[in-house]
């Protein structure tokens, strides 16, 4: 059965329910029904910002259903204080974050800091914490004096539900300040999302065969929008902090024309940045990235990326491909338009030639680390009835998720090496709470630099070395699969540190 094939006879129906205590309804129409085509073109919105002061950040996130303007048009969908993405919070390391999660949803729900290095325990950064309906819970998060600063992001994670929440919009960015600020004329954080939306403006409910495979909407969205468009003058040097927050969808991300250099992935800065074409991002990943501005028009696009499919899950077959789609050069996100002189800026700033970077502090190199332990740990799809009576189960050797059940447990302090391997036809990003991972081998080959992420993927029939060191804090966490529908499907572990 094709990928296609599979969304037509997922979507068929002609019912719908009510999903969310505050209007949500969540679509079965048949996917062949009417649509209103979404509206592109319009500005480049940039998501509300919260700042700390004085060492500490104080928030009240309300997760609730509502109507939102999404892809131009009006969307029942869900949204943090009533937006899509939620509030960007920007702290600086050492800071204390706050957040008063109120959930007005019909379902339970928690929230997740993803990839900022915080307690597990209690209020910190739990994902086994229950925020039932009507209720509201106080989370607490301390950074580290020496918390790597970059591009972070928050979204729920209650197991089974995570998926669903985040297609429905319960997403939103972090940005951990750099010590020295990097010379840049604008920062842009840009979070890219997927969804799929009826002709009601109603988010589409998948099938089961969907969750499987991992649902990739019809709409990509830039900060909910489809298509922006923004303008720079000339010879600039703009930031921009990108979030892949679809639930499963690659993102082999192009901005021809424009002169592009990668200041870090994830939680991991570089010591300095690299010229690149191309960005990788897994769901899950974040790039922080320099963007010097060259006249005329160029479009950020997403090029396909073919993540395996159903047809090897019943024996082996051969893995992914990179390729282009046959009928175009990837789907258009965002439109960048550079004219006029640099003089035109409001706040011009010397070219990136002339401005060096601030250095920054990178974690100790665990090449040559002490090993205290290796594991592999074998993330596998296949046929047989999984979680919630999937045709299919996911796990991590051989078991699908159990809270009650403690599946690795590490000393405090210590470096381990885990080889993550993947015996599945399909990709699979492997994501680890709390735990920065440095990587030590991909595709048969150690990287040139020291590389740091909290998302890494491991392709299928493919295997990725990486060493964790597990300082700072003590206490159960998770590690799972990034893309979402798996996780919510059993492929995920519990880790305890102590």
């Amino acid at each position: 059965m094709s990928r296609r094939g599979a969304l037509l006879l997922g979507g068929l129906g002609a019912a719908a329910t009510a999903a969310g205590g505050a209007g949500l309804w969540w679509s079965l129409a048949s996917r062949s029904s009417s649509r209103t085509a979404p509206a592109a073109g319009a500005e480049l919105s940039q998501p509300s910002e919260l700042r700390s002061t004085g060492g500490r950040l104080e928030v009240r996130l309300e997760a609730a259903a509502a109507r939102i303007q999404l892809a131009g048009q009006q969307a029942w969908a869900l949204g943090y204080n009533g937006g899509i993405p939620g509030p960007t919070l920007r702290l600086r390391r050492g800071d204390v974050l706050s957040v008063r999660l109120a959930n007005n949803l019909d379902q339970p729900t928690n929230l997740h800091v993803h990839g900022l290095h915080v307690s597990p325990e209690g209020t910190g950064d739990n994902p086994f914490v229950v925020v039932n309906p009507g209720a509201a819970y106080d989370y607490e998060y301390r950074l580290p004096a020496d918390h790597p600063p970059g591009v972070y992001w928050y979204h729920p994670h209650h197991h089974g539900m995570v998926a669903d929440q985040v297609f429905a919009g319960l997403f939103g960015a972090i940005i951990v300040e750099d010590p020295e600020p990097v010379p840049a004329s604008t920062e842009r954080v840009l979070v890219i999302s997927d969804t799929t939306l009826d002709g009601g403006g109603n988010v589409v409910r998948v099938s089961q065969m969907e969750r499987m495979l991992g649902r990739e909407g019809e709409l990509i969205l830039v900060n909910g929008q489809s298509n922006p468009g923004f303008t720079a003058v000339p010879g600039q040097r703009e930031r921009w902090r990108i979030i892949n927050a679809c639930v499963a969808r690659y993102l082999a991300l192009r901005l021809d024309g424009q002169q592009l250099q990668l200041l870090g992935m994830d939680s991991g800065r570089f010591r300095t940045p690299s010229a690149v074409e191309e960005l990788f991002l897994a769901p899950g990943n974040r790039a922080d990235v320099l963007v010097t501005t060259a006249a005329g028009d160029s479009i950020l696009r997403a090029a396909y990326y073919d993540r395996g499919s159903m047809a090897g899950m019943m024996g082996p077959g051969p893995g992914p491909r990179r390729t282009e789609q046959p009928d175009a050069a990837g789907a258009a996100l965002a439109t960048l338009r550079v004219a006029g002189s640099p003089g035109t800026s409001p706040s011009p700033q010397p070219s990136p030639s002339s401005s060096p970077l601030p250095s920054v502090r990178e974690p100790d190199d665990l090449r040559t680390a002490a090993v205290a332990a290796h594991r592999q740990l074998t993330l596998s799809s296949g046929a047989g009835m999984g979680m919630g009576g999937a045709m299919m189960g996911f796990t991590i050797n051989g078991r699908e998720f159990s809270e009650a059940r403690t599946d690795t447990t590490v000393a405090a302090g210590s470096v381990e090496e885990w080889t993550l391997t993947n015996p599945s036809p399909m990709d699979h990003p492997f994501h680890l709470h709390v735990w920065p991972m440095q990587v030590i081998e991909e595709g048969g080959r150690a990287p040139d630099r020291p590389e740091w992420r909290d998302v890494v993927n491991i392709p299928a029939q493919g295997r990725v070395k990486v060493r964790v060191a597990f300082n700072d804090f003590v206490g159960r966490s998770v590690y799972h699969c990034h893309i979402l529908d798996h996780e919510d499907l059993g492929m995920m572990g519990v880790i305890e540190v102590r």
